[in-house]
């Protein structure tokens, strides 16, 4: 017999589409779809014996039951037992809730007890009819996350049903445990239905032995799917790459008007020798913003092409992509080096000239945007990517490159090849995240600035010195000196009450009449955007006000003031970036954060960390602490958690332990190994390689 379809979306109903949007597809899902909080349903307190504002449950018999005309239409029904009476207060009901709630009817009610002129009473509380004899429950009521068309009571139920059929043998071989974590289904079972005496501290703050069995499943599967990555990669073949003595990369370092800092030597020295390897190399290089790190990518390129092989170098904004590419095109030409730009903004015979010297091997270096990886574009023999600002790419695009390029490096040769790949970040990455999410990485960092770069001064002050700020900017620019004024949008919203870019570039320019004015932001045409950084770049513009499109990529030694309004709306690692567009010259620089009052408690937390410290790995500590690693690690996840129950910082015992395991049980063990990833990560392994 042929096999039963499966029904398509649009016969299953809104409760199993809505499980479907929650990635709840496998019962092992639904296993680990742990409560967010648990209602106390197993006994009854007196009504008489309630306090104000407690959540309980009471039982009593319908007394009165009514619709209310008063003010508005409202549904009224008391209760009493032998203690107290309660009038129960629904805003919004039908018509068979007066009939369910008829007097008589012995009701089970649960809901916050509030005192008013009426006496006690309940606004909307969950109610049901029951008899004198109607057992309790005997556990904690779960509830659960969910979502439109989920209904608490759909998700216990398929909860309920799961928790009888689900796989949850023990997939790790005995002692390989922590001894103080009970069994993973005995952990389940516990957090799903915990008996009345269950601690309720230790269940929301995810210290009971139950939630750190789990957190160490989800850790060692996690370590387990990078060590993995690493293992697989390294039987990959990639090109040795070694440039020649007295090669590109000898002549390059001669010809560069500024000697390298001893921390951009080391990871120089780190990168070409991975590059010789016949392995793929998978390294990061992070360093704070200014450190050098374009160079570092220039000399690495310089060892690809020195040994015949073609560079290619992805950037996400077109500003940034062009700024990588002057530099390469000023250091790399005058060598004999032929770069090529890729970009949307690229059209036609251009466009098609570009594309057929990267074909025939003549473009040793490609420089672009998302444009580099699309299907025209064909590398005549690709030996390494280079990916800046790696975390702002979305992963199925990382992923697309990495299998693109593998099928472009290894045409014709007979074998599998895969070309070297370079990512780089101006975001430093937390000891604890490259632990965990970068575990199949090599990490290179540039932890020094070149010389000559000035200190930066960051100053906080309210909007309500805004006037006093513009004073500022006019002695700047009275002196020579350039301005950033950087603003969170480009038109009003209907709900945020903030000045756009439109308008403070007019107020600019009224207050600095004399003075050249520019504006750049996200919706200009290309064209248009180059033309007015090309004039901020050569001081033919005092002021530049701009959106967040300057955030990576600029680099303009003549500007010393950096201004950005509304800072509260603004990332920590985002203001951070903001303000490494200025003391890149020899004069001190300040970069003012003005904001809007009242302040949130994590707006004051990123303002606090942005006047204390400079420190770029600093500043991704304190991002890590207030944003957590799910939002810090930003495209790497497209939005999905890739640690739902572990913290970091706080479950650090876990990790080493996880850490320590998973060589040991990917070397004993493998089928066990990879069935506790699967059962784990299910589809989401892909996302931990990219």
């Amino acid at each position: 017999m042929p096999e039963a379809k499966s029904p398509t979306l649009q016969q299953k109903s809104a409760p199993q589409k809505a499980m479907e949007k929650l990635g709840l597809l496998r019962d092992i899902d639904l296993a680990l779809h742990i409560p967010l909080r648990y209602e106390d349903e197993t006994r009854i307190v007196p009504i008489g014996s309630g306090r104000e504002g407690d959540t309980l449950q009471c039982e009593g018999v319908v007394s009165e039951c009514r619709i209310e005309l008063r003010g508005r239409r409202q549904l009224i029904v008391r209760i009493e037992d032998d203690s107290e009476s309660l009038l129960l207060r629904f805003l919004h009901f039908y018509p068979s809730h007066q009939k369910a709630m008829a007097v008589g009817t012995r009701l089970r009610v649960r809901g916050e007890l509030r005192v008013g002129f009426f006496g006690r009473e309940m606004v909307h509380p969950a109610f049901k009819a029951v008899d004198e004899d109607t057992p309790l429950a005997q556990s904690l009521t779960p509830v659960y996350p969910a979502s439109a068309g989920l209904p608490q009571a759909y998700l216990r139920k398929a909860v309920a049903a799961v928790m009888k059929r689900a796989p949850l043998q023990e997939l790790l071989p005995a002692g390989t445990v922590p001894r103080q974590l009970p069994p993973l289904r005995e952990a389940l079972e516990f957090l799903h239905h915990p008996p009345p005496s269950a601690s309720l501290a230790t269940l929301e703050d995810h210290s009971h032995p139950a939630w750190q069995r789990l957190k160490f499943e989800e850790l060692l599967a996690q370590q387990l799917s990078q060590l993995q990555a690493q293992r697989e990669r390294a039987r990959l073949k990639a090109p040795a790459l070694r440039g020649a003595r007295g090669g590109l990369h000898e002549q390059l370092l001669d010809a560069l008007p500024f000697g390298l800092t001893g921390a951009q030597q080391r990871v120089v020295e780190e990168i070409a020798q991975d590059l010789a390897l016949p392995q793929p190399m998978h390294r990061l290089l992070q360093g704070d913003v200014g450190s050098g790190k374009t160079v570092v990518a220039a000399l690495a390129a310089a060892v690809c092409m020195d040994a015949g092989w073609q560079c290619a170098l992805m950037a996400p904004t077109e500003i940034l992509a062009e700024q990588h590419f002057r530099k390469l095109v000023q250091w790399l030409e005058p060598l004999g080096i032929k770069v090529a730009w890729l970009t949307g903004s690229v059209k036609g015979k251009a466009r098609q000239k570009m594309l057929d010297a990267v074909a025939d091997g003549s473009a040793g270096l490609v420089v672009g945007t998302h444009a580099v990886i699309e299907d025209k574009v064909q590398f005549k023999q690709l030996g390494l990517a280079i990916v800046d600002e790696q975390h702002r790419f979305g992963v199925a695009q990382r992923l697309a490159l990495r299998k693109k390029l593998e099928t472009q490096a290894s045409r014709g040769r007979g074998q599998s090849m895969e070309p070297h790949m370079l990512m780089m970040s101006a975001t430093p990455i937390p000891r604890t995240l490259a632990m965990t999410y970068f575990a199949d990485l090599a990490v290179s960092t540039i932890d020094e600035l070149p010389p000559g770069r000035s200190p930066i001064v960051t100053k906080v002050f309210a909007d309500t010195k805004r006037l006093e700020v513009i004073a500022k900017i006019a002695d700047a620019v009275e002196q020579g000196r350039q301005v950033y004024w950087v603003c969170p949008l480009i038109e009003e919203s209907e709900t945020l009450d903030l000045k756009n870019a439109t308008e403070t570039h007019a107020e600019l320019s009224a207050a600095l009449a004399g003075h050249g004015v520019g504006l750049l932001h996200g919706r200009m045409p290309p064209a248009e955007k180059a033309a007015v950084m090309a004039e901020f770049s050569a001081n033919r513009l005092s002021v530049l006000v701009a959106t967040t499109v300057i955030e990576v990529g600029v680099d303009v030694p003549n500007a010393s003031l950096m201004v950005i309004e509304h800072a509260e709306r603004f990332g920590l690692s985002q203001l951070h970036q903001l303000r490494g567009r200025v003391g890149r010259g020899a004069v001190a620089s300040v970069c003012v954060l003005l904001y809007t009052g009242p302040l949130s408690i994590t707006g004051k937390d990123r303002l606090r960390a942005m006047a204390e410290t400079t420190d770029g790995f600093e500043i991704a500590r304190r991002d890590l602490d207030i944003r957590g690693p799910g939002e810090f690690m930003g495209a790497r996840q497209s939005g999905a958690e890739l640690l739902r129950f572990a913290d970091l910082q706080e479950d650090a015992p876990l990790l080493k332990a996880a850490r320590a395991l998973a060589p040991q049980l990917l070397d004993q063990h493998p089928a066990a190994a990879q069935a506790q990833v699967t059962r784990w990560l299910g589809s989401k392994v892909e996302f931990l390689k990219a």
